[in-house]
């Protein structure tokens, strides 16, 4: 009878399967670790996302294992005439492990994934979007860290017991007012300030020393086009593209003659620049994050973006102590397979650095194009001389 009462013990066949449950862990844990030492295993990445997703799973299982051994336990201590167990206080001590759980993982993910920010900004508009986004970001932090400390701290202090009454409250207009002006008034002063912002970063104002620069986007590049030394960009008509006038500038019109086609975008220090920014095929989005500069580039619809750079390329690898360090033009529209080969070297240098590159560069009207579009007396010779003689024969 005593071993009957003994395989019948709910009790003890509980801490059986809690038994099981560590000592099958411990013991892969051993094998594993046992196989590693006798022979080298080949090297598996076992930190991809099925890896986390599994942990999650085996946590979860775990959790509701725990979870049905204490309910077992509870019966049998009913069944005994005991008190079961007081499951009010569990789940106020689960709150605030919880709370100081989420309130570590915060501050791990602020200590860890914060050294990872970008650099300061490189752009005098940039400047105003970091102030913008950092009193946003500590206003909700506020916010967070408040209403989730009340809300868990709450529930530890006030569980159920016995020996205290909860009180009805079905409503009060106090509280109504409270939470509800006090969000509004936050909300309206961060829209303010974020629509001032707005307007001084998307002033449209065509200045005088403006740069212009074509930006345009298809799969899987960017074209980048300057204007030559009358300082404007030729039209262009999505008719005229070809294989050598990928573009489609015409030629046609005069301004178009002097156009220069670059690799690598170099921008002047504290200079206006204006990018024109087009797409031929799909939505691509123009993306300088050093320069907190982003907007889509959309067929059909030219859109434009101005922007002033306030520090060089030089001074941000001193800033940085990272010699090989390069300002990036992205594409952030997932628009196609190869979409990761859309990256532009930004490169900004000082005014005499910048025209010494732009008289170094290449007119977009090459001779392939030339014999493409039939100019007549399209010698390099006299291109050179003065692409003004450059006469188009069709």
């Amino acid at each position: 009878m005593g071993f009957r009462k003994l395989i019948n013990s709910k009790k003890l066949l509980s801490f059986f399967a809690a038994f099981m449950l560590l000592g099958t862990n411990l013991l892969m844990a051993q094998t594993a670790a046992a196989g590693a030492a006798q022979e080298e295993a080949p090297k598996v990445d076992w930190t991809g996302v099925a890896y986390y997703v599994a942990i999650f799973f085996l946590i979860c299982l775990g959790i509701a294992i725990v979870g049905k051994i204490l309910k077992i336990y509870d019966l049998t201590l009913k069944m005994q005439g005991k008190k079961g167990i007081k499951w009010n206080n569990i789940m106020a001590v689960i709150c605030i492990i919880f709370l100081l759980a989420g309130l570590y993982g915060s501050y791990w993910s602020f200590t860890e994934q914060g050294s990872m920010t970008l650099p300061e900004a490189a752009s005098a508009h940039g400047v105003k979007i970091d102030e913008m986004f950092t009193v946003t970001t500590v206003l909700t932090m506020i916010v967070f860290f408040v209403t989730q400390i009340l809300l868990f701290t709450f529930l530890f202090r006030y569980r159920h017991s016995d020996k205290r009454r909860a009180h009805f409250l079905p409503h009060n207009n106090t509280i109504e007012k409270v939470w509800t002006i006090a969000p509004a008034i936050v909300l309206t002063i961060l829209v303010v300030f974020g629509f001032f912002t707005w307007q001084k970063i998307m002033n449209s104002e065509n200045l005088k020393d403006d740069i212009n620069i074509d930006v345009t986007g298809h799969q899987f590049a960017w074209e980048l086009r300057y204007p030559g030394k009358d300082g404007v960009l030729g039209p262009k008509d999505f008719r005229l593209v070809t294989g050598a006038n990928n573009l489609g500038v015409n030629f046609k019109k005069k301004s178009s003659f002097d156009d220069l086609k670059v690799d690598t975008m170099y921008l002047p220090v504290n200079k206006s620049i204006r990018l024109n920014i087009l797409a031929q095929d799909v939505i691509h989005s123009v993306y300088m994050p050093h320069f907190r500069v982003q907007l889509n580039a959309v067929p059909g619809l030219p859109t434009f973006f101005k922007f002033t750079p306030t520090i060089t390329t030089a001074q941000m690898r001193t800033k940085l102590d990272d010699p090989k360090f390069e300002y990036t033009l992205y594409c952030n529209k997932i628009c196609g397979g190869s979409h990761y080969n859309m990256q532009k070297v930004v490169r900004v240098v000082t005014e005499a650095e910048y025209q010494s590159w732009l008289s170094r560069q290449k007119p977009y009207l090459n001779d392939a194009l030339r014999k493409e579009l039939h100019f007549a007396a399209a010698n390099s010779e006299q291109s050179g001389a003065s692409t003004n003689r450059i006469a188009l024969n069709n």
